[in-house]
């Protein structure tokens, strides 16, 4: 199956490798940055890389050719207030372009002789818990802006990015336990969590903040549970 592979293609390409610089300057300049190009270029070497073989170049070229097609739609039709579902519209548009590709192919090589199937499972679902999976609870609990209250007692100022990669070694750390049928570590983390981080909510005694917090940290055990199941399945 090469959809694996066109998968962990895509997620690198999209997440890894697309600095946030990047997008502002496509959302800015559109068709005219030349960032969209080198975008597509990227997506177009990863595809054929992991596909790794010639014969398949035509897979790789289709991949850059839609992916460049259905990100300038995107660009000139998002808005301010459409920019939350134009987002998952071109994930899924994009995963449906390699779920198509992967239906119609015809196997004139084997990737299972360089690297297993599992293995690659396990690398896209290591892949997809880091920046993918914090891209989107984020943009999933973007309709939601905490209230933060000035006289509050709690402090607000945190480490940059702090948030994010915490929330990435959750993930990493309960999908380690889920496949090493340590389920009890899951608890452990909750545990860990709440002593840590909802102590300083409960101190702000801001309802709407705490609320907040709580949907992102259990969105993001969510999946990484769903995931590590997926995985061993």
């Amino acid at each position: 199956m090469i959809f694996t592979n066109l998968i962990l293609a895509h997620l690198l390409g999209d997440f890894l490798l697309q600095p946030g610089s990047w997008v502002v300057d496509k959302e800015k300049k559109k068709t005219g940055s030349v960032y969209l190009y080198l975008h597509v270029l990227i997506h177009t070497v990863l595809a054929f890389i992991f596909l790794w073989d010639l014969n398949l170049w035509w897979i790789a070229l289709i991949i850059g050719i839609t992916h460049f097609l259905i990100d300038a739609a995107k660009l000139h039709f998002q808005e301010p207030k459409t920019k939350r579902s134009w987002f998952f519209i071109d994930q899924l548009l994009h995963i449906f372009v390699i779920a198509a590709v992967s239906v119609f192919y015809f196997p004139y090589f084997k990737w299972e002789d360089f690297l297993t199937e599992g293995h690659l499972k396990l690398i896209t679902a290591v892949v997809f818990l880091t920046v993918p999976s914090s891209i989107f609870i984020k943009t999933l609990i973007s309709i939601w802006t905490p209230v933060i209250v000035e006289h509050s007692k709690i402090q607000t100022e945190s480490l940059v990015n702090a948030g994010k990669y915490i929330g990435i070694l959750e993930r990493l750390l309960v999908f380690v336990f889920i496949l090493v049928n340590h389920w009890e570590g899951v608890g452990f983390m909750i545990a860990a969590k709440s002593v840590f981080r909802f102590s300083d909510l409960a101190e702000a005694k801001q309802r709407k903040l705490t609320e907040y917090v709580l949907i992102g940290t259990l969105l993001s055990f969510g999946i990484a549970v769903l995931t590590g199941i997926l995985v061993k399945i």
